[in-house]
This record gives C-alpha cells, structure tokens and sequence, in this order.
C-alpha cells in the first residue's frame, strides 16, 4: 500500500523545516481514536495534512458520533451486521473500494443522524458494530466524553464536578438561579458543558 504523505499546515514535514511532531507529542493532546479518527476521514492515498485545527474538528466529529450513543446500553458493544441494510451495504461497499475510509465514516454519521431522531435500538448496534469495523465508537459513551485529557488550565475531578451539579441543583430549587448560572459557567470555562433533561443532568467535555 502506497499512503500519501503527512503535511504540516499544508507544508512538508521535516526537520529542516522545524515542523515535525511524534505521535508522543500529539496523544498528550488527543485521546488515541480521536487520532485514529482523523486519520481515517482521509483516505490513505491522499495527503494527510495535521494541523490543530484538523484534529479539533475530527475530536469534535468523533464527540457528535459518542454523543448519539450516548442513552446506549453500555453492556451492548458488538452484534452482527445485518447486511441486508442499506447502510450496512453502503458502508461496506465503500470499504471495498479501496479501503475508502472517508465514505464509510459518511455513513456512520447518517447512522447517528437516525439514531439522533429515533433512539431505535437496531439503529445503535449498527452503528457500534459498524465503527467496530474501523476500531472506533467501542468506549463507554459517557467515560469517552468525560475523558480528561487538558481542560485549558485546571483539571476538574469527575467526583467534584458531580458536587457542583448537586450544588448548583440545590441552588435551582431554592430559587438562586445567579448562583446557578455561575457554577455553569465556572465549568463552562474549563471545558466542561452541562447538559440539562428530564433524566437530570449530565456533563461532557466541551
């Protein structure tokens, strides 16, 4: 197999360049499928051009698809495909035509697109059995999102983000909706979004 070359910022990387990095480097930063995950959009005979920007907007891609199974059964992570679905042909079809990665991971998202609007269970082991096939979406939904990798300046605990939940739900009640909206926020700023529903409330990496 022939791959294209990695490019920095749409440069070449090299030494003399000074705009090499090591897969050390960039897993300090991005947890290993988000790398894995920006690796796949692309497909292995083109260049693969690593920037920042590319690799927030595959973590955020990656966050959209975990998001979608986030209400799974996590006990649920592997089941045989139906290959009489649609998308399941679709998805396989694309592998092979030249391991054509980035038309399959198309269709992972038209998988959570459907799993967004109707929860339907077949809809959620397809798309977990379907990212199985390209080594993605097989974490816990909720630790993936709530993974702590570098939340700007300050690392906040899972346990001391669930106390402030609490503290800012006992601040609801009450009536203290200013003290509410600054733990919110407070969070907010270190990464850290609030999710509000019926079932209560939830956070996730922002």
């Amino acid at each position: 197999m022939h791959n294209g070359f990695v490019r920095v910022d749409d440069e070449k990387m090299s030494k003399s360049l000074d705009n090499f990095f090591t897969v050390r480097d960039v897993l300090a930063l991005y947890q290993p499928e988000v790398v894995r995950f920006f690796i796949l959009r692309v497909h292995y005979r083109s260049p693969l051009n690593y920037s920042g920007r590319h690799l927030e907007d595959a973590k955020h891609a990656l966050d959209r698809l975990y998001t979608a199974l986030r209400g799974s059964v996590s006990a649920i992570t592997k089941t045989s495909i139906d290959r009489d679905d649609s998308r399941a042909q679709h998805f396989m079809k694309a592998m092979n035509d030249d391991f054509n990665t980035p038309e399959a991971v198309a269709v992972l998202f038209d998988l959570a697109n459907e799993v967004n609007k109707t929860g339907e269970l077949k809809d959620i082991l397809l798309l977990k059995e379907l990212g199985s096939q390209l080594g993605l979406l097989q974490q816990d939904p909720r630790q993936y999102l709530q993974h702590e990798v570098s939340i700007k300046d300050s690392t906040y605990s899972a346990s001391s983000i669930e106390q402030m939940i609490q503290h800012r739900l006992a601040a609801r009640k009450t009536g203290n909706y200013t003290e509410a909206d600054r733990i919110r926020k407070e969070l907010l700023d270190v990464g850290i979004t609030l999710e509000d529903s019926s079932n209560g409330t939830t956070w996730r990496r922002s």
